[in-house]
């Protein structure tokens, strides 16, 4: 029988980049969208079937994880954690309502998803979970911080999850770490960062243009969708699996200015300042 993954937040970005290789590659992928006609006639290829899943909603996602505990008779290899979304708003700016939202979504998303798949999950003889986190639950960033946090949660939730899920059911966890992405997710967070007031004309907005310019700048060549999709499909098929794995060397390097001491000697942190701000 082929090896089964399903996928949350499989209908852009990485999510999408990711199903569409693993079926490509022989894979039975359930893949989760909001939009299940819409999905269905864009991508109809074999080996893909598309359910919905709402991460938010865990009546949803108990009925689309009953549905391919039917179609593979209980059989799922590997769960990928992909549903999430950005959020640039200082906290001095954003109400509940928007910092719940994020949570919902990149923290108790992720929760639901697994507590659903999971009876599957232990049934298998090796599975594995995976899930989207990024750069920024690792480092914290300017006018990210909601952002930060909700990923900071995700990579405590999993790495916990790390120190029993493996002994004690033959789980490995991964938390699959890129940095900028050429995918519409940073638009996204600009559509969604307009459609409340756009970037407020306050006591923050000379940082936040300034934030915004040195970003765009840094990140001229993001890494694409497909070429995170190839590494998550290493990371399947490597025999240890890793706890973290950052996707590209651009990644790697921006992870290191929280670590690195500036030339005189002081905390990491001033270097990330630096970095995003050029203060």
């Amino acid at each position: 029988m082929n090896k089964t993954i399903a996928i949350t937040g499989a209908s852009t970005g990485i999510g999408l980049a990711t199903a569409l290789l693993f079926a490509q590659k022989g894979w039975s992928v359930f893949a989760g969208t909001r939009n299940l006609k819409r999905e269905r006639e864009r991508h109809n290829i074999e080996g893909l079937e598309w359910l919905e899943m709402e991460v938010t909603d865990p009546v949803s996602l108990q009925k689309a994880f009953e549905q391919i505990n039917d179609r593979t008779g209980g059989k799922l290899d590997v769960l990928f954690c992909n549903a999430g979304f950005g959020f640039l708003r200082t906290l001095g700016q954003a109400s509940m309502d928007e910092i719940r939202n994020v949570f919902e979504t990149n923290v108790f998303g992720v929760i639901h998803t697994i507590k659903a798949a999971l009876p599957m999950l232990r049934e298998s003889d090796k599975a594995h979970i995976m899930a989207t986190s990024s750069v920024g639950g690792l480092v914290g960033q300017p006018f990210n911080e909601i952002y930060c946090s909700s990923k900071f949660a995700l990579e405590g939730l999993l790495e916990s999850l790390a120190t029993y899920y493996k002994p004690l059911f033959n789980i490995d966890i991964t938390l699959v770490e890129p940095g900028a992405i050429a995918t519409n997710f940073n638009d996204t967070v600009f559509k969604q960062l307009g459609s409340t007031g756009g970037i407020l004309d306050d006591e923050y907005k000379a940082l936040i243009d300034r934030y915004v310019e040195q970003f765009t700048k840094r990140n001229t060549v993001p890494q694409t969708a497909e070429s995170v999709a190839e590494v998550v499909f290493g990371l399947v098929n490597l025999e240890e699996k890793p706890l973290r794995i950052r996707t590209s060397e651009a990644a790697d390097k921006f992870t290191a200015y929280k670590t690195e001491k500036d030339p005189t000697g002081l905390d990491g942190m001033l270097n990330v300042r630096k970095l995003h701000l050029g203060l």
